[in-house]
């Protein structure tokens, strides 16, 4: 993330289809007061607080755990059907902490090792990093993960002496591959999870932006095992500055939840998650009866649009092969030459485009021949010059230019 931040700043002209952000389309600086209002008139309507004790609220150092967790419990029943006790939710300072948090929970001792559908997205493996906690990757497959490669790593793991603690997964539109798992899929995975005892990090970032059907159930809507650890963010939903995310965590530990020992580790990480912030996205919640759906009918069409022109511009590539997901924001492009961050620099400095070498996500293990291209946070004409100029740098790679 650092180097595309660096290669963006050398190359300001450059289009980029790097960056997995939302689109600013919409962004309206009077929505802040307008949000923080609303969730002040919440305050004082709903819940009896006085002048004294809504400035608390805002102002003051505020609960670990949260102050929104009945509004985040609120949407996701509206919008995906889970049924969470607001005890057993933590609101984070964005879905990155929820990482740390979970996996700082599960590393008990240096056997414990998390696995992660690969490619994966850098911020886990980063997370992993930190807290010296091997991070073990699971081949996908046309279901969106290869279970019996699952198993195979479960087990083979565990005759090393190793504890497999979950598995992390994005299972709708991934970053990066933009792939997801079929009903079938999930249903299964929930089987194996219980049956190998072992938790799923479910993280659902992308989850409300499908081009075409209904949206498939969660893999916490199905849960009925207490095996899914939701990974929530209001980063792509609602205000992406707020830094806001969150994790229902409501597996039992001693006489309480999982989310109890991530509010005692988050203590001694951040103290609280902004009540400022949280009172925007809590406003932006109220707005629109808690449904983030209802909140994102002009961000998902301008989704759905770009992604389509993306898909149709790629046409005028030749022998070259990509993903067509059904949604979401990142599509992937398999190529015949090597892909790193060379080539990425030179495609910056000598063509105006940029996009994300897919390597960073196998951890170095592999991806040197394809590269990501978001489409999240670019215009429709943006989409046709970029693709022009990444053409152009294809048929000049292979001709030796």
């Amino acid at each position: 993330m650092n180097l595309l931040n660096e290669i963006a700043e050398r190359y300001p002209a450059a289009i980029s289809f790097a960056a997995g952000r939302p689109t600013e389309e919409h962004f309206d600086f009077a929505d802040l007061s307008r949000y923080l209002g609303l969730y002040r008139d919440y305050l004082v309507r709903d819940k009896g607080y006085s002048d004294a004790q809504v400035n608390r609220e805002l102002m003051q150092y505020g609960r670990t755990k949260g102050v929104i967790n009945d509004l985040v419990a609120r949407n996701l029943l509206v919008d995906e059907g889970i049924t969470a006790d607001p005890e057993s939710i933590v609101v984070t300072v964005g879905c990155q902490e929820a990482m740390v948090l979970v996996l700082r929970a599960l590393r008990a001792g240096p056997q414990d090792v998390v696995l992660a559908v690969a490619p994966t997205y850098v911020g886990l493996t980063g997370a992993a990093r930190l807290l010296d906690m091997p991070v073990l990757p699971v081949r996908d497959g046309a279901g969106g993960i290869d279970l019996d490669d699952l198993l195979a790593q479960v087990r083979g793991a565990r005759a090393a002496g190793l504890r497999p603690r979950a598995l992390y997964l994005v299972p709708e539109f991934a970053n990066p591959s933009g792939v997801s798992l079929d009903v079938p899929t999930r249903r299964r995975l929930l089987e194996i999870a219980s049956a190998e005892d072992f938790l799923v990090l479910e993280d659902n970032p992308y989850g409300l932006f499908h081009r075409r059907g209904e949206r498939p159930p969660t893999l916490k809507a199905l849960d009925t095992d207490r095996r899914v650890v939701y990974l929530g963010s209001f980063a792509k939903t609602a205000v992406p500055g707020a830094r806001v995310g969150y994790v229902v965590a409501d597996q039992p530990v001693g006489s309480g939840v999982l989310a109890d020992e991530l509010g005692k580790l988050k203590s001694m990480l951040t103290v609280n998650t902004s009540p400022i912030a949280q009172a925007v996205v809590g406003g932006k919640l109220l707005e629109h009866g808690c449904s983030l759906v209802a909140a994102n009918v002009r961000e998902a069409a301008i989704y759905r649009r770009n992604m389509d022109l993306m898909l149709a511009g790629l046409g005028r590539f030749s022998d070259v092969t990509w993903t067509a997901p059904d949604g979401g924001f990142f599509v992937v492009l398999t190529v015949d030459f090597r892909v790193d961050d060379a080539l990425l620099e030179h495609s910056a400095a000598r063509y105006g485009v940029v996009w994300t070498p897919m390597h960073h996500f196998y951890g170095g293990t592999g991806g040197f021949n394809q590269l990501r291209l978001s489409c999240s946070a670019v215009t429709g004409a943006e989409i046709s010059q970029g693709l022009d100029r990444l053409a152009a740098l294809v048929t000049d790679v292979r001709r030796g230019v």
